[in-house]
């Protein structure tokens, strides 16, 4: 291998592979080393270095120069040979790897090769990636041949080989196609400020206007709805929402539980709940067909929503002060103010922080433990009753509402103005579940908080101008 059989190697490596040049100069140079070690031993101090631009190869042994052809003979080069086609494969995976982790939550196109049980593979230039079940629409079918297109979530070695995981069901995907169909979103016009996504089934997407003059909504459905009708094909059918922002949680709770009529909105930001009122024929359309509409728009907005009737409300939060002034050490007005922050089960107490409920009601440290203590003996003996979700009676003969299995509540979050982080709030929980925002005035009796006025109107884009009545 003469000097310019190198430089020759090197540049066509480096154009077919796509792999630096100083790599494969550095992979010749270590096989040479390798070779070389095979005669002398491999604690031989050897070096070979290449000049990088006449391709002349020269070597020492020691202080002693080498001639690599004389040393390394038929034995060595065939050592060389593998050491080279070893570094060569690295250093291609490691250009790969690099190249597709830059594309990560992007969009891309590939072709389907092959379908295997439960992984589709799809051919994306000289890379196989594979997209698994999991990732894949509800319902549809990757045909050999077909053109799909995902986004890569996942990019590692796995030996000598690059794995690249694509998804068809993350909420990126809704919206990087939203930004290749509507210019006005690369354009910075319009904004996406979150997304939530039950693939195959529904969608809600947020949007914002810096433009006054410009209808995010109207912009994103397009002139007879071309534009969403697109994005709808591509995710197989699946409806899209579309949302107008607001900063204020109460406007942008009322908006996400379109096409259903919200008459209030009770923020109880200690839960990190929203309460929503409805009226009776409204609760099914705002609910939706197994939960998916309040579920989906509990997840967009970051609130913990609930809905249910002014009866509903009025009768749970009657009972939850009964049931909670029956607590030894709770005062009726410690229950009213427990109530008036959304506190309206036993679990909802039993998971209370000591600190606020301190604060509260001017407790000591062991009067807080016994009360929580004994709201998680109640609400076990609750579960254990396997009574319904409505209004619970104790075991002290107070009644007291129980509608949720003990969990962890989140602290209450503002919704998140940043796309690529769409807020995840916690499963949302069915209608008939309580909460109240008011405070205990002085009587002792509940207030009721001040009702948002003025609802503004909710497009739902991607459906016929009236909207199916559940769904």
């Amino acid at each position: 291998m003469n000097a310019s059989e190198v430089l020759r190697i090197v540049d066509s490596l480096h154009r077919e592979k796509n792999i630096e040049k100083e790599i494969v100069f550095r992979a010749i140079e270590s096989a040479l080393v390798s070779a070389a070690r095979k005669h002398f031993g491999e604690e031989a101090d050897v070096e070979f270095m290449i000049d990088r631009e006449s391709g002349t190869i020269a070597g020492r042994e020691g202080q002693t120069e080498l001639d690599y052809e004389e040393v390394i003979g038929r034995i060595g080069a065939q050592t060389a040979k593998q050491v080279i086609i070893q570094k060569v494969r690295e250093a291609e995976r490691d250009a790969l790897i690099a190249e597709f982790s830059e594309m990560l939550d992007e969009i891309i196109s590939g072709t389907v090769h092959r379908n295997e049980g439960r992984v589709t593979t799809v051919t994306l230039g000289t890379v196989e990636a594979i997209l698994p079940r999991s990732e894949q629409i509800p319902g549809e079918k990757h045909e050999p041949n077909e053109r799909v297109r995902a986004i890569v979530t996942e990019v590692k070695a796995q030996g000598s080989r690059v794995k690249v995981v694509l998804s068809r069901t993350r909420p990126k995907l809704v919206q990087r196609l939203f930004e290749q169909e509507i210019p006005e979103i690369i354009d910075g016009v319009i904004t996406i400020k979150n997304i939530s996504r039950e693939p195959g089934h529904r969608s809600k997407v947020a949007v914002s206007s810096q433009d006054v003059r410009v209808d995010c909504v109207g912009a994103c459905v397009g002139v007879r709805g071309n534009r969403i009708k697109s994005i709808m094909e591509e995710l197989n059918g699946e409806r899209i929402d579309i949302v107008p922002w607001d900063d204020d949680a109460q406007k942008l709770i009322r908006n996400s539980l379109a096409p259903a009529e919200v008459d209030e909105v009770i923020l109880c930001r200690m839960m990190g709940r929203a309460i929503v009122l409805v009226r009776e024929e409204q609760l099914s359309l705002a609910i939706g067909k197994r939960g998916q509409n309040v579920r989906l728009a509990s997840k967009l907005c970051g609130w913990d929503i609930e809905l249910m009737t002014q009866e509903e409300l009025e009768k749970q939060i009657e009972k939850a002060v009964g049931g909670f002034s029956a607590i030894p050490g709770v005062t009726e007005e410690l229950a009213n103010m427990l109530v008036g922050e959304g506190y309206l089960s036993y679990d909802d107490l039993s998971v209370i922080e000591p600190d606020d409920l301190q604060e509260m009601g001017g407790l000591t440290e062991q009067q807080v433990q016994v009360i929580v203590d004994r709201a998680e003996e109640l609400a076990l003996q609750a579960e254990m009753a396997g009574n319904s979700p409505a209004a619970k009676v104790d075991a002290e003969g107070s009644g007291l509402p129980r509608n949720r299995t003990p969990r962890e509540t989140p602290a209450p979050q503002e919704p998140t103005s940043s796309p690529a982080e769409p807020v995840s709030a916690g499963e949302p929980v069915s209608a008939g579940e309580p909460v109240s925002d008011g405070e205990p005035d002085s009587s002792g009796e509940t207030a009721q908080p001040e009702k948002v006025e003025d609802q503004p109107p909710v497009v739902v884009a991607g459906e016929t101008d009236q909207p199916p009545p559940e769904n």
